[in-house]
């Protein structure tokens, strides 16, 4: 994943495919890019197989059913998601707080489950990590909104 970093700000793109997906085909098929995306980001990123590797799938895929369920409800509109850029990023905001939320959840659960854990570990940073899934939500969000209406004029969307 590429990564643009700002102190202790970590940029990435790599909720693009799941949000693209969302917009362009709906919750299940983003739901499927995004656990097929962050099993792949645990095995390669060095957390391996554990115990717990299956609620680390949950979070991004959370984004995806969000963003997928309104764009799915606007789909037969005459203006889609993508084309109602203040809704489109409120919607991507919502998404990353429900996937902050999730995230949250699951380190306390593997926190719990491994016996580390600490409230002042699972929900010391909070505030930070929804500060940033706005931030990189509102950035990956200009790039999508606009791509998934390239995209969909291609003929490379669902109905």
């Amino acid at each position: 994943t590429i990564a643009i970093k700002a102190g202790n700000l970590r940029i990435t793109f790599a909720s693009l495919p799941v949000v693209l997906s969302a917009l362009l085909f709906g919750p299940l098929e983003s739901a499927v890019t995004a656990l097929v995306g962050e099993f792949i980001n645990q095995l390669i990123g060095g957390y391996g197989i554990t115990a717990t590797t299956a609620l680390w799938l949950i979070p991004p895929a959370v984004r995806g059913v969000v963003i997928g369920m309104a764009a799915m409800a606007l789909r037969r509109t005459d203006r889609p998601l993508e084309r109602r850029p203040v809704l489109g990023y409120a919607v991507c905001v919502l998404a990353a707080l429900c996937t902050t939320a999730a995230n949250t959840a699951v380190i306390a659960l593997d926190a719990w489950i491994y016996h580390y854990y600490s409230r002042a570990y699972v929900f010391g940073e909070l505030v930070y990590r929804l500060g940033s899934g706005v931030l990189i939500a509102v950035i990956v969000a200009t790039v999508a909104l606009p791509m998934s209406a390239l995209l969909r004029r291609q003929g490379l969307a669902r109905a």
